[in-house]
């Protein structure tokens, strides 16, 4: 299931902006490559990330993987279910698992795949 309304990273992110917010995540497929998630760690509220950097990391069972941004920004709030909750990322990674929301600085569209490009990409 890839949502349609999302953009893509091909470090397998997905962003939802909404005005002047960007809500943050792993995709599906990316969760499935990981397996059973057991830790997040998360940045600060309030910490600024340039497009590319890490903002943290997602322990799995077998492996820990980077989590980066995909956009330019400040975390504006970050998912306190997912702390106590992780497994939520592998139940629901395009909604309830979110991991990050940041106010937008920048976006480069073009660095930021479609439904489409994003299904041939993991194809």
């Amino acid at each position: 299931m890839i949502p349609e309304d999302l953009k893509y990273t091909k470090e397998h992110e997905w962003i939802k902006i909404e005005g002047k917010i960007a809500t943050i995540g792993i995709t599906e497929y990316a969760q499935s490559e990981l397996g059973d998630i057991v830790f997040v760690e998360m940045p600060s509220k309030g910490s600024q990330f340039s497009k590319d950097d890490t903002i943290g990391t997602i322990e799995a069972v077998k492996t820990v993987a980077d989590i980066y941004s995909p956009i330019n920004g400040i975390i504006s709030e970050v998912n306190q279910d997912i702390e106590s909750n992780p497994e939520l990322i592998n139940s629901d990674p395009y909604s309830g698992g979110w991991i990050i929301k940041m106010s937008i600085g920048s976006i480069d569209q073009n660095s930021l795949l479609d439904h489409n490009q994003y299904s041939e990409f993991i194809s």
